[in-house]
């Protein structure tokens, strides 16, 4: 064990973790050049930076994607849900196409130094590869906690889902903003 991993605190904790994944960017960055890609990116930095602010925070960004955590899943759905809002806004301003596809679960994963890992990290990053462009899955262990606390969102069942690594069929719900 390195003296850096021997000091840094470890601990479980429990929320509610969301990845997103811009959808066609390896395509978008090819076509478009490094430059453009880094727009995008900044772009979706500054929505997710915006949207979130004080109720979550961003773990780490992975490539296109990102990584970010919610004390509160009924706060991880309606900011997912309020990210793809803004997603679709900022797509139609300009000729910088931000769709992103988001996969929300919630659990109890280990809290390593700022990051986080287990493998409740491991299912969130799954469902986020399952989603379609603008939408938002949910795997059943959060909709549990969000079910009765947002009257507003609406869970359509996709159905239990067999996923790369992980055990057991996971049960996934499309979140839908009702009105």
């Amino acid at each position: 064990m390195t003296p850096a991993r021997a000091t840094t605190t470890v601990k479980t904790v429990e929320g509610a973790i969301a990845f997103t994944d811009i959808v066609g960017f390896t395509e978008f960055t090819a076509l478009q050049g490094d430059e453009a890609a880094l727009e995008l990116l900044a772009r979706q930095d500054r929505v997710v930076q915006e949207t979130i602010a004080g109720q979550g925070r961003v773990i780490k960004t992975l490539g296109d994607g990102l990584m970010l955590w919610f004390d509160d899943p009924c706060v991880a759905v309606r900011s997912a849900l309020a990210l793809q809002e803004r997603f679709e806004q900022e797509s139609m301003m300009d000729d910088l196409p931000l769709w992103v596809r988001i996969g929300v679960h919630f659990g109890r994963p280990v809290q390593r130094g700022q990051d986080l890992i287990g493998h409740d990290v491991n299912v969130a990053a799954r469902i986020v590869d399952l989603a379609a462009p603008g939408e938002v899955l949910v795997s059943e262990a959060c909709t549990g906690h969000v079910a009765g606390q947002a009257p507003e969102i609406y869970f359509e069942e996709v159905g239990p889902t067999v996923m790369k690594g992980i055990p057991e069929p996971i049960a996934l719900y499309r979140a839908v903003m009702m009105g």
